[in-house]
């Protein structure tokens, strides 16, 4: 028997970015040409930004999923090393790092636009796990071959499971009746049953806790016969992007803790509210410090 060598909070497996946001008056129509306010670049994804506000949250991270050998990778790399990301389990090669294009309106709305060129999820032998252990594995979706490997070949006895579902495509769906917890967005529950709380009462029925993230609306969740919901922070929201992200890692975080469930649905909430009064994913990502100040001023009946 194998002796562990490396143990996280949180191993973070799936998609990784570079975003440029723009800063809009409004949504370009045909035609418009159209001035940014601000442009920001920095690096992005669901797993990446869960493995940094892992990171700043205190606990030991690890991301694990492919940046290409380009400018965009490089710079993602650095910003995940910088945060304290363990960044041994991330594959370098020549097709590009994934690039987002986020326009986003005064009011935080905002329109994505996203390019991968010939990038394809990694090969399911292509990272090596033996001797690591982790309270907590993120998954996003975006590398299926690598977590269905992981999913079927490990002994997860005492490892959580968590699937950020952002939306339904194949990785998603693979992924979705295999982890502890599904933790969706509403777009998510809208394209698997039409409705949020058929979907919540149809995959509760597969999963053992399923959680929607209804945005400003807060979440509504059920963990086997139980159910609830809880509401949003109030916040001035300025930027949506990576709202989702930033509640999915201090969800992750959160079960690694070994937090309560009330509790756990507070730190996640106030961490996904925190991120949308800042611009960027990234840096709207909160700090422990920012995390528990949200948390002291927020008492949700």
């Amino acid at each position: 028997m194998s002796e562990t060598l490396i143990d996280f909070a949180v191993l973070c497996l799936g998609h990784a970015s570079y975003d440029l946001v723009f800063s809009v008056p409004h949504h370009p129509a045909e035609d418009e040409k159209l001035f940014a306010d601000s442009l920001l670049g920095c690096g992005g994804g669901p797993a990446a930004n869960a493995a940094v506000i892992v990171a700043r949250l205190g606990f030991k991270s690890a991301f694990a999923g492919y940046l290409g050998r380009d400018v965009y990778g490089e710079s993602h790399l650095q910003e995940l090393q910088l945060a304290g990301v363990d960044t041994r389990f991330v594959i370098r090669g020549d097709s590009p790092t994934p690039l987002s294009a986020v326009l986003v309106k005064p009011d935080g709305k905002r329109a994505l636009l996203n390019y991968k060129g010939d990038t394809q999820p990694l090969p399911t032998e292509s990272i090596d796990f033996v001797g690591i252990s982790a309270k907590c594995i993120l998954f996003d979706g975006h590398e299926p071959h690598i977590s269905l490997q992981l999913l079927n070949q490990r002994d997860l006895t005492h490892t959580a499971t968590v699937l950020d579902a952002g939306s339904l495509h194949a990785g998603t769906r693979a992924l979705m009746d295999k982890v502890d917890y599904l933790v969706c967005s509403e777009k998510f529950a809208l394209q698997y049953a039409g409705d949020e709380r058929t979907a919540l009462q149809q995959m509760a029925a597969i999963v053992p806790t399923v959680v929607i993230t209804l945005g400003e609306r807060g979440l509504i969740w059920q963990r086997g016969q139980e159910c609830g919901q809880l509401p949003a922070p109030p916040i001035k929201a300025v930027d949506s992007t990576g709202a989702g992200d930033a509640f999915h890692g201090a969800f992750a975080a959160a079960i690694a803790a070994d937090m309560d469930w009330p509790e756990t649905l507070r730190y996640a909430s106030a961490a996904g509210a925190y991120c949308c009064t800042q611009m960027g994913a990234r840096p709207g990502l909160p700090n422990k410090q920012q995390l528990q100040s949200l948390l002291a001023s927020w008492h949700p009946v």
